[in-house]
């Protein structure tokens, strides 16, 4: 299967980015919508990007008590969105009823674990009391998530490898962390090019900035997308 693009909208309302995802439609599928957004607008952002035509990917990345986990998902089910994240370290009761709540109200709706930022290196991860190396703890994480239940999955492309040799082959791999080479890291700690992740397994690339800050959004996607394709 074919590795797809995400499209990520680093912006506080979707009319900052309308010019921009005007003339991406029919290049790109596939909008991630995060905090950030989802905070200043709430659920309309999320619809008036849908009406675009864009599948939604909501990285919400869920983390409390099973109960307030679960009614979460049930609150998000009737938008528009294809996808949801939550955090794997919340467990597998918490991972367990958000499946429920998914299966009940949004059966269509894929959920994604999301296991180690990808802004977290070793010593990072570390400081929070964690002593496995992070390859390590998102292969357990990982599995968790997939015996909870999960079908899907958020990690850096550097740990694609070990969760492709350590789960189903049907458990989709979202992957941000991706840069272009020549591209500017950013924040983040464990990246790969567009044509590494997806020859590494990832189902998803995520990208942002490599595309909205180039000085032609549409030719910066193509040429992300025809890297996926000669991979």
């Amino acid at each position: 299967m074919a590795t797809e693009l995400i499209l990520v909208l680093d912006a506080q309302s979707p009319r900052t980015v309308a010019p921009a995802l005007r003339q991406l439609q029919g290049t790109v599928r596939w909008v991630k919508v995060g905090l950030e957004m989802f905070t200043a607008c709430g659920p309309d952002c999320v619809r008036e990007i849908a009406d675009l035509g864009f599948d939604v990917f909501l990285d919400l990345k869920l983390h409390d008590i099973p109960n307030t986990v679960a009614k979460a998902v049930e609150s998000v089910a009737p938008l528009p969105i294809k996808m949801l994240t939550l955090h794997t370290c919340g467990g597998r009761e918490m991972m367990q009823w958000a499946v429920k709540a998914q299966q009940q109200h949004a059966p269509n709706l894929l959920l994604l674990g999301v296991t180690v930022l990808t802004s977290m290196d070793a010593p990072g991860l570390a400081e929070t009391g964690v002593s496995a190396a992070p390859a390590d703890q998102v292969v357990r994480l990982g599995r968790l998530a997939i015996d909870s239940g999960l079908r899907g999955l958020v990690c850096s492309p550097l740990e694609l490898a070990p969760l492709r040799a350590a789960l189903p082959a049907d458990v989709a791999l979202v992957t941000p962390g991706i840069r272009p080479r020549g591209a500017d890291a950013g924040d983040q700690s464990r990246i790969m090019t567009p044509a590494e992740a997806a020859r590494a397994g990832a189902s998803h690339i995520v990208v942002g900035r490599p595309i909205f800050k180039a000085p032609d959004p549409v030719a910066a996607a193509r040429a992300i997308l025809t890297e996926l394709a000669g991979n």
